[in-house]
């Protein structure tokens, strides 16, 4: 019987959590689980996630070639590719680059944002910005998945280690390669993993006055920080703060919306998140019925006087 492999590109300190959401989701496949980790960032991390629920065996090829570029991360699992039944991997941005490549590279289809397994061949993915959801039916003879991670627990990561194994393949496009790569240097967690999340939308107005209002709320809750994506393409935060389904798709466990509206490309982003919060004026605004609490007034008053009380908690 073929196996599984579980693809994991990109920062791994910062994939642990979406890793193990993807690691339940193989699991119902019912095969044996190989865990490619793959950049300069893998081998430091691969004993950890030796110990993940599920996997089997380890395989890292820790070249730096693979930091940046899905088109040398495509060429080394499509070369893998045959020694398996399934390729998966988290729904996150950097899947979402070198995945269709895999497909196009060996034939197949790709099927993204997998929510549910309900056999080996059939998945329930969402459509119409998560408004429906769509059972999908595959006979490829490889299945590429993408998992939507909120939608799954995370697997233990408690286990006997397994083996680890040292790939030297190198793919190396020379048509590509990285000019200038720009990290935020934030200490507060990264969307995908944060227990907390704040959100501001366009009725924050300005930069200046997102920094003003949203960042010291996020300081006070240890909280990541997230935008619409009117306030993102208005650039009052970096783009890679966009909660939605164009954006980052999160599942905190309290989620702050505040002067969002709520369109539906945004709340499908959020509808996983265990408590929704929305501070808004119009009582009429989309977020306001999706929230489990909503807060109806200016903005500019609630938050910053809510960021006053947690500093008095604080303090007690």
């Amino acid at each position: 019987m073929k196996k599984i492999l579980v693809v994991a590109a990109g920062d791994a300190k910062h994939m642990q959590k979406n890793i193990r959401c993807t690691l339940t989701a193989a699991k119902q496949l019912g095969r044996e689980i190989d865990l490619l980790l793959v950049g300069s960032s893998a081998k430091p991390w691969a004993e950890k996630m030796a110990c993940f629920s599920g996997v089997t065996r380890v395989l890292v090829n820790p070249h730096a070639c693979y930091d940046s570029l899905a088109e040398n991360i495509s060429q080394l699992v499509a070369s893998l590719a045959c020694d398996y039944e399934f390729i998966v991997a988290p729904a996150n941005n950097i899947s979402k680059d070198f995945l269709p490549r895999v497909a196009a590279q060996i034939n197949v289809n790709q099927i993204s944002d997998v929510v549910r397994i309900i056999d080996a061949h059939t998945f329930v993915r969402p459509i119409y910005a998560g408004n429906a959801l769509a059972t999908v039916v595959t006979k490829d003879p490889i299945k590429l998945l993408t998992i939507r991670f909120s939608a799954f627990a995370e697997s233990s990561a408690d286990s006997d280690p397994v083996p680890i194994v040292i790939l030297d393949q190198i793919f190396a496009d020379n048509r590509v390669r990285v000019l200038q790569q720009t990290a935020s240097d934030v200490t507060r967690p990264t969307l995908n993993n944060a227990r907390v999340v704040v959100s501001g939308g366009r009725a924050l107005q300005s930069a200046a006055q997102f920094e003003q209002i949203i960042f010291p709320l996020a300081e006070k809750l240890n909280a990541a920080v997230g935008a619409s994506r009117v306030a993102v393409d208005a650039k009052y935060v970096a783009n890679e703060c966009q909660v939605g389904q164009t954006g980052k798709v999160v599942a905190p466990e309290l989620y702050f919306a505040i002067g969002i509206s709520g369109a539906p490309q945004h709340l499908a982003g959020i509808k996983d998140s265990k408590v929704i919060v929305a501070i808004n004026q119009d009582p009429d605004a989309p977020i306001v019925s999706s929230a489990d609490y909503a807060l109806i007034g200016d903005l500019f008053e609630l938050v910053p006087e809510l960021t006053k009380q947690l500093e008095k908690e604080s303090k007690k």
